[in-house]
């Protein structure tokens, strides 16, 4: 192990320097200008798995390729699978960058970029770290591939079909993924449950037309009125989700979990002033790390209706939208809680107006059993790379890839996180901590022996 941390030690500054190409490709899966950089982005890190010593190929789909490298499949060895993703968020609005997006800026220990912390600094890390043990010639404990997408922040259209078609190759004990996030530098973590998303998209109509507010108005019913006026009803002053059947398959909190999540560092004022807010809100009788982590929500992510310009102009207007999306914690399911959440309007909605209601996506939540020796397994590694305790984590976000492994290759996500709250994911200004990468590096050198002592047990 310590030839592996000294070959990571001796090519650092090289690590950084190819993750600072790695980042200047504006690979923007959503834009499609941005189809060359996909591909050059799909090139760019199957070569560099070619150069550390993988076998690497380039994957078409329908959408952007997939890269697939691995090392070469030995008998009696356990095969794991590490996940990651090459295409990057929109980078828009581009005048709130302090620097270009696609124009990394080193600043101190960061690297300011589209990319660096979602996800390119992240998989690179493991790369990194399997390309020492192969450069050294020390004996990797178990079979490795990696596949590196290029459609997470679209939606992953293609993965499941891959997946399907490529299970034969996939025949892994078990997926890491490093695209989520640590509290600080010092009190790393492991992530073991992620909460599902369901979206829902509600129109209410009025008149045929926006009316004259003068002529019209007291005599007719004003979408906008009635849209809000059932979106109020959702919640009630407490926090809590009113929508009949919202939280009968919701698993409760162990008390052995609240204890953990307790442990994450927190400051109500701090919290309150990085968010912007004058304060806090949330369902009672849960601490803010719970509700943003173990709870689920109702956010309304959109609210419009009428006439949006510069200046007034005064309109009944013929419609109202909200877009909504339900986050959701284990044991619900997004199927149940859109029928909840349209037979909940459909009920409330006033005979004056018409309302349409339109599906959009979903994902089903994720909980790997916090007990698993692989836990434990990655909180070994994290330790001794952090030089701090891991906690256990459990994440607000979705990411719904992970119930794709579970689903079609039948093995759990470990999910090993590297970024930090203050990294600007999906954000104007994103970066990616220097240190969390060196230490990234090192963890994984140090996970893989841990996590095949596991296999069997």
């Amino acid at each position: 192990m310590e030839q592996v941390l000294r070959y990571l030690r001796e090519n650092h500054d090289r690590s950084v320097q190819e993750l600072i190409d790695y980042v200047r490709i504006p690979s923007v899966s959503a834009q499609p200008q941005h189809k060359p950089d996909m591909q050059r982005s799909a090139e760019w890190i199957a070569g560099k798995a070619k150069e550390a010593g993988l076998a690497s190929e380039i994957i078409p789909t329908k959408g952007h390729p997939i890269v697939l490298a691995r090392t070469p499949r030995r008998k009696g060895k356990p095969h794991f699978m590490v996940y990651g993703h090459y295409d990057v968020q929109p980078a828009e609005p581009f005048e709130l960058w302090k620097s270009p997006p696609f124009e990394p800026r080193l600043e101190g220990k960061f690297l300011y970029g589209r990319g660096a912390s979602d996800n390119k600094g992240q998989h690179l890390a493991h790369l990194r770290a399997i390309e020492a043990y192969l450069k050294t010639g020390t004996d990797l404990p178990c079979d490795l591939s990696f596949l590196i997408e290029g459609e997470e922040e679209v939606g992953s259209k293609n993965l499941p079909e891959f997946l399907k078609s490529h299970r034969q190759d996939l025949d892994v004990d078990g997926v890491v993924i490093s695209d989520t996030g640590i509290p600080s530098v010092k009190q790393p973590a492991v992530t073991y449950s992620l909460r599902g998303i369901v979206a829902v998209e509600i129109v209410v109509h009025g008149p045929s037309r926006d009316l004259h507010s003068g002529l019209f108005g007291g005599s007719v019913e004003n979408p906008a009125m009635a849209l809000c006026q059932m979106l109020i009803r959702v919640r009630d002053k407490n926090g809590k989700i009113a929508i009949p059947g919202f939280y009968d398959d919701v698993r409760p909190l162990s008390a052995k979990e609240r204890k953990e999540i307790a442990k994450l560092k927190f400051d109500a004022k701090s919290y309150g002033k990085f968010l912007g807010v004058p304060k806090l809100f949330g369902e009672k009788g849960f601490t803010p790390n719970e509700q943003r982590s173990a709870r689920p929500t109702f956010e309304i992510n959109g609210l419009t209706s009428g006439y949006q310009g510069e200046g007034s102009k005064t309109i009944v207007p013929s419609w109202a939208r909200a877009k909504v999306t339900c986050r959701l914690v284990a044991n619900q399911r997004p199927d149940r809680i859109r029928k909840a959440v349209e037979a909940f309007f459909k009920k409330i909605c006033p005979p004056t107006v018409r309302m349409e209601l339109k599906s959009g996506h979903g994902g089903d939540p994720y909980m790997m059993d916090p007990e698993n020796p692989a836990v434990e397994a990655a909180r070994t590694a994290l330790r001794a790379s952090f030089k701090a305790d891991p906690i256990l984590l459990r994440e607000g976000g979705s990411i719904p890839i992970v119930n794709d492994f579970k689903r079609i290759l039948g093995v759990d996500t470990l999910m090993i996180g590297l970024a930090l709250p203050e990294d600007n994911a999906h954000s104007p200004n994103e970066r990616f901590s220097l240190e969390c990468f060196e230490k990234g590096m090192q963890m994984s050198a140090r996970l893989w022996p841990e996590l095949s002592q596991t296999i069997g047990t």
